[in-house]
C-alpha cells in the first residue's frame, strides 16, 4: 500500500519482494528510490539493516539442505520468519526438504501479500497519510516490548544519542550514521562489559590434584 501510495507502479511490489526480500528493508527502499539515493548509500544501509543476518547463519540449519541450487537459494530465503522457525525446531524434525517448504512458503506469502497490498492501494481513492509511518511505528513498539523484558535504560539512551547526533551530519546519510555509530557504541559497552566482568570473576586455585603435588598440597610458585 506504501509503495502505490507513494506513486510507484504495482509490479514494484513484486520486485522488490523478489530482489531484496526483506521487510524493513523494503520499507526504506521506497523512500530511497524516490530520493534517487545513490547506489553505494544504498548498499551501505543495506548491509547496516541485514546485518543480523550474518548472526543467523551460526544456527540456521543449512546443512539440512542438499544441493547446491537448493542451498544457494536457501541462503537467499533466509529471513526472521524462516530462521524463527527453523532454528526453535529440534535438530531431529527437520530434513532438507522440510527446510525449503517453509522458506517457500514464507516468500509465497510475502510476495502474495505485497501484490495485495499494492492493488488495494491502487484502489483506495487519494493518498492515506501516517502511512510512512508504519515501520517506524513497527520498530517503536519492539523497542517498547524489548525494554520492559529487560529494563536495559542505557540502550535506547544511547540509541536516541546516536540519533539527534546524525542529524548534524551534514552529509544527508541520517540512517547510516545514526546506526553506524549505534552499532560502534554497542560494541563499545560489549567490549567494557566483558572486561569487567574478567575482572571481577573470582580467581580459583587449583586444587591438589591439578597441581600435580603427591602430598596432596597446594604448592606453587610464589606460596613459599
Amino acid at each position: 500500500m506504501l509503495l502505490t501510495q507513494s506513486g510507484l507502479a504495482w509490479w514494484w511490489a513484486p520486485v522488490f519482494s523478489m530482489m531484496i526480500y526483506a521487510g524493513s528493508l523494503e520499507f526504506l527502499a521506497i523512500g530511497l528510490l524516490l530520493a534517487m539515493t545513490p547506489l553505494a548509500q544504498v548498499a551501505l544501509t543495506a548491509f547496516m539493516v541485514n546485518f543480523r543476518h550474518v548472526f543467523y547463519a551460526l544456527s540456521f540449519p543449512l546443512h539440512k539442505v542438499r544441493g547446491p541450487l537448493a542451498r544457494t537459494y536457501s541462503m537467499y530465503a533466509l529471513t526472521d520468519e524462516s530462521y524463527a522457525v527453523t532454528a526453535t525446531r529440534p535438530e531431529a524434525e527437520l530434513t532438507g526438504g522440510r527446510v525449503l517448504g517453509i522458506q517457500m512458503f514464507c516468500q509465497l506469502y510475502w510476495v502474495g501479500g505485497g501484490i495485495a497490498g499494492a492493488l488495494v492501494g491502487l484502489a483506495i481513492p487519494g493518498r492515506v497519510e501516517g502511512l510512512d509511518f508504519a515501520l517506524t511505528a513497527l520498530f517503536a513498539v519492539l523497542a517498547v516490548d524489548a525494554f520492559r523484558v529487560r529494563r536495559d535504560v542505557p540502550t535506547p539512551v544511547l540509541a536516541l544519542a546516536c540519533a539527534i547526533g546524525a542529524l548534524f551530519v551534514p552529509s544527508g546519510a541520517f540512517l547510516v550514521v545514526a546506526m553506524g555509530a549505534f552499532t560502534v557504541v554497542l560494541l563499545a559497552r560489549y567490549g567494557v562489559r566483558r572486561t569487567r566482568l574478567r575482572r571481577s570473576a573470582p580467581r580459583v586455585r587449583p586444587s591438589a590434584q591439578d597441581s600435580g603435588s603427591p602430598d596432596g598440597a597446594d604448592v606453587r610458585e610464589g606460596d613459599a
